[in-house]
């Protein structure tokens, strides 16, 4: 395993760690650890949302707005928000 060192963090950051590491049961090492594998596994959880093709990314907006107008049962509205009733 690799080691990371952190230079000039301010007294109030390390106080703040301090405490919340006491809080979780854990050493300031064991803490900031657990703080870097979080971040590590959001990282990956982000590349994968990232590569993941949403659906109906591909639509415009007046489909958009005309299939939320559908959903709520509007589906009398065009695309501009007219009805087609005078």
């Amino acid at each position: 395993m690799g080691a990371i060192q952190v230079k000039d963090v301010p007294d109030e950051v390390r106080e703040i760690l301090t405490v919340e590491a006491k809080r979780s049961g854990k050493s300031l090492q064991a803490y900031l650890l657990t703080l870097l594998e979080r971040e590590a596994r959001f990282v990956r959880n982000r590349e994968i949302v990232e590569q993941t093709p949403l659906p109906g990314a591909n639509l415009s907006m007046d489909e958009i707005v005309m299939a939320v107008r559908a959903a709520r049962g509007d589906e009398a509205s065009d695309a501009h928000g007219e009805s087609g009733v005078v």
